[in-house]
């Protein structure tokens, strides 16, 4: 099938979506503009700091949140299951919910003074419920920070020419921050003087590769982890959201001109639209869905979303924009990913490339192939260094949603100490080379988090007498499709005689149902009380 027809088919779809089923969800929850956010009423110069646009805020929120999940998990599976069921999967996903998912964790985190999900769990549901979702994120948070920090590292290591555009995005970002928040220089002049810096950075990263082979992966995983521990302390307007804000352009850039490229060879796609029920990594469902994680739905998206996007949106005009509009952008670069694959390769074997290249590598060969028209030869290295430039977006996010998290658990006001232990947990654990054993459960760990904030925001709509169907039948159905997965999984692990894993497993299964149950008790008690 011809590439052009299947973008302009989910393109009317993501529209259709965002403005119609996503301004449902703005008047469900009564969005208006006049009532104050956390980040005027609660501002402290630190965390609570209004964006000074709400670009700059999408910006930072959809950098965080795209990271290289939407396009990893796609590219595995249009492989494994073939591209006609994985494009299905990241556009209704994305419309029916993602959006729902991120939109409802976003504004209802707002309505709560800036509250995590799991604080929010804690009001509506119970102590425990609160308890055992904290436990479950935090563990999650130091796992990314754990991988990411590992795949970066391994990045600078084997492609030199992309740490200085990588690294030198930080102190370019910090000046425009400055320009911003403290002259109050215009929007427009300060993000094209950041661009502009961001563009020499990578021409120079070409000429002035930074080569460190001696322990090169250890002198970059510290110097990486310094960098989360200062993103997590350093006030969000001086580090977080200018980077992130700039670094958003760069792959709005990757991606327009991957589509651009698209409409100019509009390629057929080589692939198979279907290639079986079964793969090697199981079953179509439940498996595809939580291999493509970030492109339809993630969890890791609500701890952004109430996290630290909450903290910053000036007003509520702009919580579809950001949180749904968010999640939309996010299944347009999955979609990308996809065709990228599909119809930028022509080998015929792509799973033979999979295990050969990897999906990085294989992602930037089937981009290079479908963006030579508008880059040349560097469409391949532009993609490495948009896909590292979002795992950096990733790592400083999660470092401090993790902080928030380990403040809330512990009791700890002091946030260079809370970052402290998170830096050398996740830096432990990067460096330990043991995050590998323990990896391949999160992905569905990722999902059953998104289904987990599904059933607090369904609670909280039902404490407020509101409609819960958008919210109830997408959290079902997640919390069936990341339990059956878990299942999969843990049967697997139990015959191959992986037994740590299959620990793990049954524990991530338990702690669901029990959050599950607990939830039901609260809905059952609720929808009487209504009746009544």
């Amino acid at each position: 099938m011809n590439s052009l027809i299947i973008i302009i088919a989910a393109f009317l779809l993501f529209f259709i979506g965002y403005k119609y089923y996503g301004g449902k969800f703005e008047r469900l929850w009564e969005i208006d503009p006049k009532r104050p956010t956390p980040a005027n009423t609660k501002f402290d110069g630190v965390d609570y700091v209004p964006a000074r646009h709400w670009l700059v805020l999408f910006g930072h929120h959809f950098a965080s949140i795209a990271g290289a999940g939407p396009i990893i998990g796609p590219v595995i599976a249009c492989v494994l299951w073939g591209w006609f069921p994985a494009l299905i999967w990241i556009v209704l996903g994305s419309i029916l919910i993602g959006g729902v998912h991120d939109f409802g964790s976003l504004i209802t985190s707002v309505r709560e003074g800036g509250s995590s999900i799991a604080d929010i769990a804690n009001q509506t549901i119970s102590r425990r419920a609160k308890m055992i979702f904290s436990c479950f994120v935090w563990m999650t948070l130091i796992l990314v920070i754990a991988v990411f920090v590992y795949f970066c590292a391994d990045t600078f290591v084997k492609e030199p020419k992309i740490v200085l555009p990588s690294l030198g995005l930080i102190p370019v970002a910090m000046v425009v921050g400055f320009m911003l928040y403290r002259l109050r220089m215009n929007t427009v002049v300060a993000t094209v003087i950041g661009l502009s810096c961001l563009v020499a950075l990578i021409f120079l990263g070409n000429i002035i590769p930074v080569n460190i082979q001696n322990n090169g992966m250890l002198i970059w995983s510290v110097v990486l982890l310094a960098y989360c521990f200062f993103a997590s302390i350093l006030p969000v307007n001086i580090l977080l959201q200018p980077r992130d804000y700039l670094s958003s352009f760069l792959l709005f850039a990757g991606v327009g001109f991957g589509y651009l490229g698209l409409c100019i060879l509009h390629p057929n796609l080589n692939s198979s639209a279907f290639v079986g029920w079964r793969s090697t990594e199981g079953a179509l469902w439940p498996m595809m869905c939580v291999t493509i994680a970030c492109g339809a739905i993630s969890g890791f998206h609500s701890l952004i979303a109430s996290g630290t996007s909450s903290k910053q949106i000036a007003t509520e005009a702009d919580a579809k924009k950001i949180g749904y509009g968010g999640m939309v952008a996010e299944g347009i670069v999955a979609l990308l990913a996809v065709i990228a694959v599909t119809a930028g390769i022509s080998s015929a074997n792509l799973s033979i490339s999979l295990k050969e290249m990897g999906p990085v590598r294989l992602f930037g060969l089937g981009f290079d192939g479908i963006s030579k028209p508008v880059l040349g030869q560097y469409g391949g290295f532009i993609a490495i260094t948009i896909l590292n430039a979002f795992i950096l977006t990733t790592l400083d996010t999660a470092a401090r949603i993790a902080r928030y998290l380990t403040e809330e658990l512990t009791g700890i006001k002091n946030r260079y100490l809370s970052t402290f232990i998170i830096v050398v947990c996740g830096g432990a654990l990067a460096l330990s080379g043991q995050w590998n054993k323990i990896w391949p459960i999160f992905g569905a760990s990722n999902q059953l988090v998104a289904a987990l904030a599904l059933i607090v925001i369904s609670a909280w709509l039902l404490c407020k007498n509101k409609p819960l169907i958008y919210t109830v039948i997408p959290a079902v159905f997640m919390i069936i499709t990341t339990i059956t997965a878990l299942l999969y999984q843990s049967f697997s692990y139990l015959r191959s005689g992986n037994y740590f894993l299959f620990s793990i497993a049954l524990i991530l299964i338990i702690l669901g149902l029990v959050m599950a149950m607990e939830a039901k008790h609260v809905f059952k008690k609720g929808l009487l009380c209504r009746k009544v």
